[in-house]
């Protein structure tokens, strides 16, 4: 079987379109999340600095900025970890399941 013919049949199978639906729902919905986190972050330097420039303590020099920036870095890195993950496993034997149904027709 040529490379072309194994690739319309994968493209027809069913279990594809919903492999492919699923993973840009997810990946849709991540991003989602990811720009409404950075932007509100964002609208909150613009429309309220004084909110995020408030020090975390009397006598200290870091504000509060600062801790939530540094969130909003690690929130980043704990989606792109959830992404991977369900990539992964979920996806990729779905994907396995796919081809190993195609090579055997």
């Amino acid at each position: 079987m040529s490379q072309q013919e194994l690739t319309k049949r994968i493209r027809a199978n069913p279990k594809f379109h919903e492999l492919k639906s699923k993973r840009n729902v997810f990946g849709w919905t991540l991003t989602v999340i990811m720009l409404l986190a950075y932007y509100g972050y964002i609208a909150i330097i613009a429309f309220d600095k004084a909110l995020l420039a408030q020090k975390l303590s009397e006598s200290g020099v870091m504000t509060v900025g600062i801790p939530v920036g540094v969130g909003l870095i690690l929130f980043t890195v704990a989606i792109t970890g959830l992404y991977v993950r369900r990539a992964n496993s979920e996806f990729d034997a779905l994907t396995e399941q796919i081809v190993q149904e195609e090579m055997k027709k």
